[in-house]
């Protein structure tokens, strides 16, 4: 089987890596890729948000399947013209990205499927967003409507900040969605969809916020882990059966089928698990961390998919240890980046026992791998609990040489000190991890 990934970044990254592994592939191409993917795959410059451009290389290529990674290729309806013709993609359509592209719309699929998620309101003023705000109260949540890279929200408990960033919104022609703040851990859940079975990946954890101790404003993740060992038993059933099969169920009512991973961004708090987001596509850097654990072959499944055939998809199979993944970002991130800055010490982390370097914004430059974005790497571990991933991954960082490069020293600190807590139902004493 012949793959071809399209988009740039450490997801794609990941999920070549992935398809490698996998013995029933036998040729993975990339567009356009990055410095770490084109020194194991070939690569192709095209623009990846242009659908025919995307048709005409998959066509080329003769691939057997396209995978869409990113968000935007897929907003912009890269996978219809592959459907059309005739090449498997796994990948949801314009339509049904609407999921991740519509934060308003999301809120109606959920309605209409009777998903538990967070209280909301869609504003397209200032007053609408004053007096939505004043509904809720703090904490305040304000959700660009469109897509914003994972850096559309704000969470906070200063009003006027949260004003500003509605009306920033509206200052560039979008509306917000204002939200109730839903307490307890947050956690990721990748479906995938043939868009009408689906199958779970492992949950993982990631870390918005730019600073350790959940500190500075949100990014696109700077951290990832999986297991998440203090989850109640019976999680991710009960996820399937309340929000992912619901929403697939209620896409296909509407005559836009999901094909492709539905991204449940949930929340576990007193009243029960509640949506937060959903995304079209594998989030980042969670992927990471997952498949560095999974170890069914990842092509047959995403083909299965893309063909409408996860109904004979057996349970998946997950190696034992730990994954942690530890993303190191440009200076200035998240706002404009600091870019074109030569990254050392790539070989010697990647040298490490049970490390890898997941490359997201790279570039090769007079052959010199240099910054090229905002997250820059990710260095992924596996070990025997959290706290030996934790070591090898800092480990790897402590490595890597990037001129005022940042990033977060307490990934998965918490749950590895068996430190996270469910907030309690009424009446009921809180819910407290064990130690990893």
């Amino acid at each position: 089987m012949k793959v071809l990934v399209i988009g740039p970044g450490g997801r794609e990254h990941a999920i070549v890596r992935a398809l490698l592994a996998d013995p029933y592939v036998t040729e993975v191409h990339a567009a356009p890729g990055n410095a770490g993917i084109a020194e194991i795959v070939p690569t192709h410059s095209i623009d990846a948000n242009d659908p025919q451009a995307v048709t005409e290389l998959a066509r080329r290529l003769e691939a057997d399947l396209v995978v869409v990674g990113p968000e935007a290729p897929l907003a912009a309806g890269v996978a219809d013209p592959l459907r059309e013709a005739g090449i498997p993609v796994f990948g949801p359509s314009k339509e049904a990205a609407r999921l991740e592209g519509s934060k308003a719309f999301a809120k109606q699929v959920m309605a209409a499927a009777n998903v538990p998620t967070a209280m909301a309101h869609v504003a397209s003023n200032a007053q609408e967003a004053a007096e939505a705000l004043d509904r809720f109260g703090a904490p305040f949540v304000v959700k660009d409507d469109g897509l914003a890279a994972g850096k559309g929200v704000v969470v906070t408990e200063d009003r006027a900040a949260a004003l500003a960033h509605a009306q920033s919104c509206f200052d560039a022609g979008g509306e917000v969605v204002i939200e109730e703040y839903l307490d307890g851990p947050e956690v990721s859940l990748f479906v995938i969809s043939d868009g009408e079975h689906a199958v779970p990946l492992v949950p993982a954890q990631d870390f918005k916020r730019i600073f350790d101790g959940d500190q500075g404003p949100n990014t696109g993740g700077m951290g990832a882990y999986t297991p998440l060992d203090w989850l109640p038993a019976g999680f991710v059933d009960e996820v399937m059966e309340r929000v992912a099969l619901p929403t697939i169920r209620e896409m296909a009512r509407r005559g836009t089928p999901f094909v492709g991973v539905l991204y449940c961004g949930l929340a576990v708090t007193r009243r029960g698990v509640r949506v937060i987001e959903f995304n079209a596509r594998f989030g980042d850097p969670e992927t990471q961390a997952v498949l560095a654990r999974l170890k069914t072959p990842l092509g047959g499944l995403l083909l299965a998919a893309a063909k409408g055939e996860l109904d004979g998809a057996g349970q998946l199979q997950w190696a034992k240890e730990a994954a942690v993944a530890v993303v190191v970002a440009a200076e200035n991130y998240p706002g404009t980046p600091r870019t074109g800055d030569r990254i050392s010490g790539l070989a010697e982390a990647n040298a490490l026992p049970d490390v890898h370097v997941i490359h997201a914004g790279t570039r090769l430059e007079d052959g010199e791998v240099v910054s090229a974005g905002g997250r820059v790497l990710a260095v992924v571990a596996l070990g025997q609990d959290l706290a030996q991933a934790r070591e090898r991954a800092y480990a790897g960082v402590d490595l890597i040489g990037l001129e005022g490069s940042q990033h977060r020293t307490d990934i998965a600190l918490k749950a590895a000190r068996g430190e996270i807590r469910i907030p309690a139902a009424q009446g009921s004493a809180p819910a407290a991890a064990g130690k990893e």
